[in-house]
């Protein structure tokens, strides 16, 4: 008997002065075959379309998301839901100065700064930017085993993009374009 306790005191012994090594490793997962689809609103409508990601991916330690970053690329602005020359008329708008300014702007980019776990909800705080203006934005991501998704809302006007804004212009009525437009972001991994 004195043996068994000598011998579970030395085990114990030598648990407790082990230092403990964690198993989370940080790691990068790749999103490459993930989709964004967006939607902007109008008086009398909405438009909805789909822009590619460049590159991106999610920093995680273990299984705890630490961070990441997303390149958009702004010159796949697609609109889904018009076709022809009016479809055609609407992404080359999209992508001029009065919007998203592709040719100076080719690229937009959504760096996480820090995210908080909730059951399988991610609140993220992130920088979002878009014209080469960086502004803070938070979104909920939901975090699965093979992917996540997030929908963000984006104040267009915080990013110099006041086409058809009713803050920055009088008697638009019906053509005033919502401030927000949404996007819905599916990552893969």
């Amino acid at each position: 008997m004195k043996k068994a306790v000598k011998s579970l005191v030395i085990i114990a012994a030598v648990v407790v002065s082990t230092p403990t090594v964690s198993n989370a490793q940080s790691t990068k997962k790749d999103v490459k075959e993930s989709s964004i689809t967006w939607k902007g609103k109008k008086i009398l409508g909405s438009h909805t379309g789909t822009i590619d990601l460049k590159e991106g991916h999610l920093e995680m330690d273990g299984t705890k998301l630490t961070g990441g970053i997303f390149v958009v690329n702004m010159t796949t602005i697609v609109d889904t839901d018009l076709e022809g020359s009016s479809k055609t008329k609407l992404e080359n708008h999209l992508r001029s100065a009065d919007f998203f300014d592709v040719e100076n702007h080719p690229t937009s980019t959504l760096t996480i700064k820090n995210a908080t776990l909730n059951g399988n909800t991610y609140e993220v705080n992130a920088d979002l930017t878009i014209k080469g203006i960086t502004k803070p934005v938070v979104f909920d991501l939901e975090m699965g085993a093979s992917g996540a998704r997030a929908s963000v809302k984006v104040d267009r006007t915080k990013y110099d993009i006041r086409f058809g804004s009713g803050n920055f212009a009088d008697s638009l009525a019906d053509n005033t374009i919502s401030n927000n437009f949404e996007l819905d972001v599916i990552l893969k991994f």
